[in-house]
């Protein structure tokens, strides 16, 4: 068994205790758990592909257009 079906068949007998182990409700349970854990495994894989932030860079501000360097801005208090 592959962890998938196995977290599955945990996830399903979770839900069928919660719902007060009524009888002839398998198939729903396990539809229902295999619906979470498999978006549970998506949101993982799309966590981990996403490549990681790199540090801000310090902002600076735009060249003058005739080349010569731009006053300093005062800063907010």
């Amino acid at each position: 068994m592959t962890d998938r079906q196995e977290r599955i068949r945990q996830r399903a007998h979770a839900i069928w205790e919660q719902a007060g182990r009524p009888d002839g409700a398998h198939q729903q349970h396990w539809d229902q758990a295999t619906v979470e854990i498999d978006a549970e495994i998506a949101t993982k894989e799309k966590t981990a592909s996403r490549p990681k932030p790199t540090p801000r860079q310090a902002k600076t501000a735009p060249a003058a257009k005739d080349g010569t360097k731009p006053k300093a801005r005062p800063r907010k208090a």
